[in-house]
């Protein structure tokens, strides 16, 4: 799940295992600043792009999971996603669109998506959109103006790595400190084959039982 940068489209082009879905926040977005020169068709994207999150809102309410998730995805945002294509396909059929025209950029943007913003209706476990991604990423802006600089490109490169280690540890409900305690002194003698093992997500469900924990930990008990 990503905003719609070319890089992510590239490097899912050269994974053809990876299935790339694609963010409606970011899609919404793009009507949004289209509304100053086309108020009425960019309030109709608008109000069908509305249509799914409220939609999202009531699978949320009704704490569905798995294949009611799907089924409820599948009888009330399918026929809604038709409808925006369908309304997408009537707008650029227009002959009064200039190249320039905001709405005409908004369209050709969703236009390049389309399969990956409808993977959330095949997939119960990928969301509408990286709101979630972006809040739990927030710290990495935040923080450049605490530790100011990375002092080199290895050293951004590590922030990344962490970061998106403590962000999935985040969304897994995982405890970030007690992960990486596990994990710096498991990851020596853990087999390089099996290193998926490792990642927040899994290791929640083969090794979150019994933790290991540091020195200072042991000392305490």
């Amino acid at each position: 799940m990503t905003d719609g940068h070319s890089a992510y489209t590239k490097y899912v082009d050269q994974r053809p295992a990876v299935t790339h879905a694609n963010c409606w926040a970011h899609a919404r977005r793009k009507f949004e600043a289209a509304l100053k020169a086309e108020p009425k068709a960019a309030n109709e994207a608008l109000e069908l792009i509305g249509q799914l999150y409220q939609i999202e809102r009531q699978i949320r309410q009704k704490d569905l999971h798995g294949d009611k998730k799907l089924t409820w995805r599948a009888e009330h945002s399918l026929p809604v996603v038709k409808a925006f294509w369908a309304w997408c396909d009537q707008q650029r059929q227009r002959m009064d669109l200039a190249r320039s025209s905001p709405l005409l950029k908004a369209l050709g943007y969703v236009a390049g998506r389309q399969a990956a913003l409808q993977v959330f209706l095949s997939d119960p476990d990928v969301p509408i959109d990286t709101n979630h991604l972006e809040r739990a990423l927030r710290p990495i802006p935040m923080g450049r103006k605490n530790w100011l600089f990375s002092w080199s490109e290895l050293g951004a490169r590590h922030i990344g790595v962490i970061q998106s280690l403590l962000v999935t540890c985040r969304l897994h409900e995982v405890d970030p400190y007690t992960y990486l305690v596990d994990v710096l002194q498991r990851v020596n003698e853990h087999p390089a084959s099996r290193v998926g093992e490792l990642v927040p997500q899994v290791w929640k469900d083969t090794f979150a039982g019994e933790p290991l924990v540091s020195d200072l930990q042991r000392v305490s008990r």
